[in-house]
C-alpha cells in the first residue's frame, strides 16, 4: 500500500488527490518540512514523499505521479495510449514541473534569488516572479480556453498537477480569478468530491 508524506498545499496535494481520485486504500501522513523526524523520512527535505510496498523513499513529483499511474492503469487517468496523447501527457506534466512551478518559488522565498537582505531587493524579486508567472499563467489559461481538462476531455493525472500548482496564485497580486479559463478549470475540480475533500483536509477550518 501507498503511503504519502505531505505538508498542506504543497505539491504532494497533486499525488493526494490522484490517491484519492483512485480509489484505492493508501495512506497519508502530513509532516513539518525541516523536522529531524522528517528528515530521517526524507533527507531531500521536500515533499511529496511516497513509500510503497518495500518501504524505498521515492521523491519528484513527476517521477511519483507516473509510478501512481503505471501501477494503477485501471484509472483510467493516463493519456489516450497513442504516441500523441502521451507525448502531450508528458509536455503538459514538465510545463507544470518546468515553467509553472519554479515561476512561484520567489514568492515564497525571495531571499533565495538575491544577495541583498533589504525590502525593497526582497520586494523587487517578488515583482520579477509576479512577471514570470503571469507568463505562464497566461498560457494555462490560453490552453484551458480550447480544453474542458488539460488532456482534451479527459480526466488525468495533469489535473491534479495544473490544480494545485496554479492554486499558488491565490498567494499573489494576480489571483485565479483573473484567468477566466483557469478559473472555470478550478470551479470544475472543486465539483469532484475527491478534490473537495482533499484541499478540505489541506485547509482545515
Amino acid at each position: 500500500m501507498i503511503k504519502l508524506y505531505y505538508s498542506p498545499n504543497s505539491c504532494a496535494m497533486s499525488e493526494h488527490i490522484v490517491l484519492e481520485w483512485i480509489g484505492k486504500d493508501y495512506e497519508a501522513e502530513q509532516v513539518q518540512i525541516g523536522s529531524e523526524e522528517f528528515r530521517k523520512i526524507a533527507p531531500k527535505w521536500a515533499v511529496p514523499v511516497m513509500q510503497d510496498n518495500k518501504g524505498e523513499v521515492m521523491t519528484q513529483n513527476s517521477a511519483l505521479m507516473s509510478y501512481i499511474l503505471q501501477k494503477h492503469p485501471e484509472s483510467g487517468l493516463g493519456s489516450d495510449g497513442t504516441i500523441e496523447g502521451e507525448y502531450k501527457l508528458n509536455s503538459l506534466m514538465s510545463f507544470i514541473e518546468s515553467d509553472l512551478h519554479p515561476a512561484f518559488i520567489p514568492t515564497f522565498n525571495p531571499g533565495g534569488f538575491t544577495t541583498q537582505t533589504d525590502e525593497v531587493s526582497l520586494s523587487a524579486a517578488k515583482e520579477a516572479a509576479f512577471l514570470r508567472i503571469d507568463r505562464q499563467m497566461t498560457y494555462l489559461d490560453e490552453h484551458l480556453s480550447t480544453n474542458t481538462y488539460m488532456l482534451w476531455d479527459k480526466k488525468s493525472i495533469v489535473d491534479a498537477s495544473a490544480f494545485v500548482v496554479s492554486r499558488w496564485a491565490n498567494y499573489i497580486p494576480k489571483n485565479v480569478e483573473q484567468y477566466p479559463n483557469i478559473s472555470r478549470f478550478h470551479k470544475l475540480m472543486m465539483e469532484d468530491t475527491s478534490v473537495a475533500k482533499i484541499v478540505a483536509l489541506h485547509n482545515p477550518a
